[in-house]
């Protein structure tokens, strides 16, 4: 990390990488930026609260997922292989 010299004042520079993912964020609805802005405030220690709050459907949703997993019911490899043809990396 470098730092960077405005008028009198040294600020930390970003990296490559992050100095990317902002300008890619910029570009996006207020409302992503709002999330990618809480997400990282998160990652930085900087907020308490949750990153995203789930929705009833979501956390039932999330519930059976988790039950299934307990019970040792994993897609098959076919499955898994369906789903990479249709949506891909």
């Amino acid at each position: 990390m470098t730092s960077v010299r405005t008028g009198d004042v040294y600020h930390r520079a970003m990296t490559e990488l992050l100095e990317r993912a902002i300008a890619r964020v910029r570009a996006l609805p207020d409302a992503m930026q709002d999330d990618a802005a809480r997400m990282l405030l998160l990652f930085a220690g900087e907020e308490d609260g949750p990153v995203y709050q789930l929705t009833p459907e979501e956390e039932a949703d999330l519930a059976r997922s988790l039950a299934q997993a307990e019970s040792g019911h994993f897609a098959t490899d076919e499955q898994i292989q369906a789903v990479w043809a249709k949506y891909g990396p």
